[in-house]
Order: C-alpha cells, then sequence, then structure tokens
C-alpha cells in the first residue's frame, strides 16, 4: 500500500483514494509498488448537464463531488464509463490510445442506458485538457496515465425507476500506473461459470453494474480454486471474463467470441486482432463452447485482452472442479509476441499505420 502524507489541501502531489490524503509525487519505485488505480492526479474535468444541455467543461482539482443521496445514478445504476491511456515516448512527447474508439463506446454506453450523450468533441477535449495539466504524471514507460471518464445520472428522484434521468455528470480522472505485469508475465488460472456475467441485451455497455454482477462468482472461483477470474459461458459458450475478452491462439490462428450484444466489445481486443491479421493469423470470430476450448488448449494458448493487462496469459482452465492446463502452462510465445508488438504501438516505438495514437 502507499505511505500516507500529510492532510489534504493545497498540494504538487497525487491524491490517494483515501479519503484526507495525498501522497507526495512518487519516484518509479513508489509507482510499481501502487494497486492500478489506487492513486489520482491532483486535476479533474467535469462537466454538468442541466436543462437539456451540457455546460462548458472545466479543470478543477480532484475533490468529491456534492451529489445527492435521492441521484437517479444511486437508486437505478444510471452509470458508464470508459477505460484507456495516454502514453509518454521516449522524446519525452505524450499521445492517448484509441481515444476515438473509446470516446464512441461511451457515447454508445449512454445512449444504450438512456443516459444524456455527450458530444463527442467535448469528451475529447476533457480528455486532452485533462492529460496536457497533468503532463509530468505521465509515467515513462513501461507506465502510463490511466484515464477514467465518467458519466452518471443526477437528477434526484427516488421514483424515477421507469424515467431516463434528466441531469448528468461526466467527470474525466486520470491515475499514474505502472505495467500490469511489473513483476513478469505470469499464467492466470481462470475458472470456467456456466452462467452470462450479464443481462444479454446490456452485456456491450461499460456499465458498473455488469462488473459487480460479476464478483460474486469470482470471488467464489477464487475462495474455492484459487482462481484468478471467471470465464463466463451461458449455455455452454464461451463469452467472457469478468473483465477481460477471451482469446484462442495456435498455430497462428486466433479464435474468439464473435461481436454480439452480451459481451463487452473491447478496444484492445479489436486492436490485437487488428495487428494480428497484419501479422499473418487467421482471425475467426464465432460462436464455439467449452468443450471446443478445450481441445484447443491441449496444445494451444489462451488469452484475456483488456487495458490494464494488455495481453495476458493462461495456464489453467478450471472447469467442474477438474484442472485443465493451457498448453506447457506458461505464458505462451504467440501471447508474448503479440503482446510485444501491442505496447511497442502504445508506446510510440513501432509506426502507427491505424491512426491509433492521439497527441497531446
Amino acid at each position: 500500500m502507499y505511505p500516507r502524507g500529510r492532510a489534504a489541501g493545497p498540494h504538487h502531489g497525487r491524491r490517494s483514494l483515501r479519503e484526507g490524503f495525498i501522497i507526495e509525487r512518487m519516484d518509479t519505485s513508489a509507482l510499481r509498488q501502487a494497486p492500478f488505480g489506487s492513486v489520482l492526479t491532483d486535476s479533474m474535468s467535469i462537466a454538468w448537464y442541466r436543462d437539456g444541455k451540457w455546460s462548458p467543461e472545466r479543470v478543477q482539482p480532484t475533490a468529491p463531488l456534492p451529489i445527492h443521496p435521492a441521484a437517479h445514478a444511486l437508486h437505478y445504476s444510471s452509470s458508464c464509463f470508459e477505460g484507456f491511456k495516454a502514453y509518454r515516448r521516449a522524446d519525452g512527447g505524450v499521445h492517448v490510445f484509441r481515444l476515438e474508439r473509446h470516446v464512441e463506446r461511451l457515447r454508445q454506453s449512454a445512449r444504450l442506458l438512456m443516459l444524456p450523450e455527450p458530444d463527442a468533441a467535448q469528451v475529447k477535449r476533457m480528455v486532452l485538457g485533462l492529460v496536457d495539466r497533468c503532463r509530468g504524471d505521465v509515467p515513462e514507460a513501461p507506465g502510463a496515465l490511466y484515464l477514467r471518464p465518467v458519466l452518471f445520472g443526477t437528477v434526484p428522484n427516488i421514483g424515477a425507476a421507469g424515467t431516463p434521468t434528466s441531469e448528468a455528470c461526466l467527470v474525466v480522472l486520470a491515475s499514474p500506473v505502472w505495467d500490469y505485469f511489473a513483476g513478469g508475465l505470469r499464467p492466470l488460472r481462470i475458472s470456467v461459470e456456466l452462467s452470462s456475467r450479464t443481462a444479454p441485451h446490456l452485456g456491450m455497455v461499460k456499465t458498473g453494474g455488469n462488473y459487480a454482477a460479476a464478483l460474486g462468482p469470482t470471488l467464489a472461483a477464487r475462495r474455492d480454486y484459487g482462481a484468478d477470474q471467471v470465464l463466463f459461458c451461458p449455455g455452454g459458450q464461451v463469452q467472457e471474463t469478468g473483465a477481460a475478452n477471451f482469446l484462442l491462439i495456435r498455430d497462428k490462428h486466433i479464435l474468439t467470441r464473435g461481436l454480439d450484444t452480451t459481451f463487452l466489445h473491447g478496444v484492445t481486443r479489436d486492436s490485437a486482432l487488428t495487428l494480428a491479421r497484419d501479422l499473418g493469423y487467421e482471425v475467426s470470430e464465432r460462436i464455439f463452447d467449452v468443450d471446443e476450448t478445450l481441445r484447443w488448449i491441449a496444445d494451444g494458448e489462451a488469452v484475456l485482452s483488456g487495458t490494464a493487462a494488455v495481453l495476458a496469459g493462461v495456464g489453467t482452465l478450471i472447469h467442474q472442479g477438474r484442472e485443465f492446463r493451457v498448453g506447457t502452462g506458461e505464458v505462451g510465445p504467440h501471447t508474448r509476441a503479440l503482446r510485444a508488438a501491442l505496447i511497442s504501438i502504445q508506446r510510440g516505438e513501432s509506426a502507427d499505420k491505424y491512426g491509433w495514437l492521439t497527441p497531446v
């Protein structure tokens, strides 16, 4: 855990999520030990929706928000968010990875949850303005500045279960983070759950309720099997884990679930598949089941994809109380190579021929 600093007030450090304390400007060794997302920059960007329009955004000190206890989001879960990163290049420049795609996914989530939809240009200004303000807090590689826009309903009405919120708030937070696998890649243990992570029509929405729904099965699998995550497979069909998409790799061939409304359309997933195709992989996006997965992993690889870890290799699948080793049980060579190639683009070390990097 982080050391506690002086009481909050005027400062030039980073704010801990523990209320009332800040962390003095950290060196690299302290950042390595930080739990992912546990420390915020001093500044955040914010805009409010009232009377049918969004206010101008402004950057202000990171601090608690005035929110009514009857706020729509607290009672009816009218909230959604995004998560992506800004990277510092070797020459000192800073850029955001796949900003456009994340902004559009936030707007899609807002539409599906009947939240006021923020203008794409305003969201981009909020993100880039905050990154520019916090430019000095963007760690050098392998660190990054994790960005978290969150949109939630604020109208105070506990009787509005069947009515969309007419007021909302959009906040963009920033958190300096280190490499998710700073101690080196390790193979994950994944438990197979024959149930859904979320309601089928809301799986593609990045909303907190979906993550909360996955917590019970995930904690049970951690307790019973020492699992890191749960792979949700409703009706035996492979879908996604509680916090990442799922891919199978073997002999320059990638298999993953075809896009539909039942699971999150991951930006890291899309980036990895785009890059893999250019590297000569055959990519299949279709429905497949647990039995096919178990046959595949006998001599193949299984991978989780997500913003925090990028690509994480799976070493063990646990199904009906039995353990099935994935390949050699270690992080496979295809996973390592594809992860390294993607990270090289994210950090600006390789050419960005896809137009994924937005300079700040």
